[in-house]
């Protein structure tokens, strides 16, 4: 004869699946919790270190500026969803490494209708992410402008003369600060996101 089951062995067998379905459930939801603050904690993780082309933010440089510098380009594009002009109050400029430099941007609407719209931002070579701060900057910041309209927005930033000391940046001339306004939805750039390589998105027009 089969032995009897006894009231306290399906007792510590339902508890232990009770325990198990807990322990799965309490998991399905941190992974939950993780997947949605993984996005802000990656962002706050590349502005602290410049990882992946991500300008570092910061105050003003403690350090006096040295006699070697490095061209600054600027590059400026709208995405293909949102009639803006966008442009650089100039095409580079050279600065010294620990100097503080100022360069505006413009942007107007050039369509019919009120818009809205929110610049992303990176830097090339991806490695300068490190080493080019910005004090103050207009990315990431929602911008509504009127048919017409027209702003002006500054950029405050230097380049950290400890880009030298680096073996991998101790050579470069020259380095491309990057702006791509797209459309602002609930304060986030729309669908149609920057790539790597700029698809989606137009150049000044």
């Amino acid at each position: 004869m089969p032995p009897k089951t006894t009231g306290r062995s399906s007792s510590q067998t339902n508890r232990k699946a009770s325990v198990t379905a807990l322990a799965c459930a309490g998991l399905a939801l941190g992974m939950i919790g993780l997947a949605f603050a993984s996005v802000p904690l990656y962002d706050m993780f590349c502005k602290a270190t410049g990882y992946d082309g991500t300008p570092r933010i910061g105050l003003a440089p403690t350090e006096v500026a040295t006699d070697d510098s490095m061209v600054v380009h600027f590059d400026t594009n709208v995405s293909s969803t949102l009639p803006w002009r966008f442009i650089a109050e100039t095409p580079k400029i050279e600065a010294r490494l620990g100097e503080t430099k100022t360069v505006f941007f413009r942007v107007k609407n050039t369509g019919t209708t009120p818009s809205t719209g929110i610049a992303t931002y990176n830097v090339q070579p991806g490695l300068m992410g490190s080493f080019f701060v910005k004090i103050q900057c207009f990315c990431f910041n929602e911008q509504t402008l009127q048919p017409g309209e027209t702003m002006d927005f500054p950029v405050v930033f230097y380049i950290d003369p400890a880009v030298r000391a680096d073996s991998n940046t101790a050579h470069l001339q020259e380095m491309t600060l990057s702006y791509t306004y797209f459309a602002s939805k609930n304060g986030q750039p729309t669908a149609a996101l920057a790539t790597a390589d700029g698809r989606g998105a137009k150049s000044n027009f």
